[in-house]
């Protein structure tokens, strides 16, 4: 099976990584203060997704949200003659790699899902929140909540960028959004890969950069085997739309984005943990979205029922 790129993909995957590029600085975001507060740019805010009165919150940028629908990007897969571009499963898992790629914050995987039922989805002015196993993202954002998020409550997150509810009851899997949020894992993990090799070579101790030590080049090897084997199943998964082949695709996604981030911030040390560096957002980011859908239990039992069958 080939894994070379159309050109229409390849021009795809440059204008998404182009805007998102003009949005963030090297995929780091600004923090912003709820009720008419400042912004704090990448100040410390509390890990807190349901921060009480006069506490930190992050918002959603609504510009950029109307900019990635004037993109085409939640109406990727939608038929040219209902306004969308026509696409497939392929085109959007190269689109919401670069999203993860970017730490691009919201409820992408709710909102293109939705495209093509929720007014204004599709166009980028409209925000849609959805349960994705016992989580919503940016519930408090959302224009549009569909079903399945009744009686959520505030959850603490361990990502500032990213606010949290829990459903009582798991909302049922799908398919598609668990190949997304591989998709998305898989952009961080190229990313953590691309942060620790660039550190590796510009950090220096006793006198030689300190990828020159043996132990951190295993370190950013690893992180690049667990890239490889997780682009190729995640883009497998894509073509076939198997459903055991995007269960194998979403467990090693969120291993190469998980292990990946923490051996980056290894390869970085404590300047890896600090605000300036977005590795620990990398890592805080990749962790919540391990948590979508049931997580590895749910596609571990899929594939288990598979080989078993």
């Amino acid at each position: 099976m080939r894994f070379q790129l159309t050109e229409v993909q390849m021009e795809l995957r440059g204008s998404v990584r182009g805007v998102l590029g003009r949005w963030s600085s090297d995929g780091r975001w600004g923090l912003v203060a709820p009720r008419g507060g400042a912004a704090h740019g990448h100040s410390p805010a509390p890990l807190n997704g349901s921060a009480g009165p006069g506490a930190y919150q992050p918002r959603l940028d609504r510009v950029l949200w109307r900019t990635l629908g004037e993109l085409g990007f939640f109406s990727l897969r939608l038929p040219e003659v209902n306004g969308g571009a026509g696409l497939g499963l392929p085109e959007a898992v190269l689109a919401f790699e670069e999203a993860g790629r970017a730490l691009v914050p919201g409820p992408l995987v709710a909102t293109h899902l939705a495209a093509g039922e929720v007014p204004g989805a599709a166009t980028g002015d409209v925000v849609v929140a959805a349960a994705d196993g016992r989580i919503v993202e940016w519930l408090d954002e959302a224009d549009v909540v569909r079903p399945g998020a009744e009686g959520a409550v505030p959850l603490r997150s361990v990502d500032p960028l990213t606010p949290l509810h829990r459903v009582p009851a798991p909302a049922p899997p799908d398919p598609v959004a668990d190949l997304l949020t591989a998709a998305e894992q898989l952009g961080t993990a190229a990313r953590v890969c691309e942060l620790a090799v660039q550190h590796a070579r510009t950090r220096e101790q006793f006198g030689q950069p300190i990828g020159a030590f043996q132990a951190v080049k295993h370190l950013c090897a690893q992180i690049l085997v667990r890239v490889e084997v997780a682009r190729a199943a995640v883009y497998a998964a894509a073509v076939t739309a198997d459903r055991a082949d995007i269960a194998a695709a979403r467990l090693l996604a969120d291993e190469a984005a998980v292990r990946g981030a923490r051996d980056c911030l290894q390869v970085h040390g404590g300047m890896g943990f600090t605000w300036e560096s977005e590795v620990h957002l990398q890592l805080k980011r990749a962790w919540v979205r391990a948590q979508r859908g049931g997580g590895v239990t749910e596609s571990e039992e899929l594939l288990a029922a598979e080989l078993t069958a």
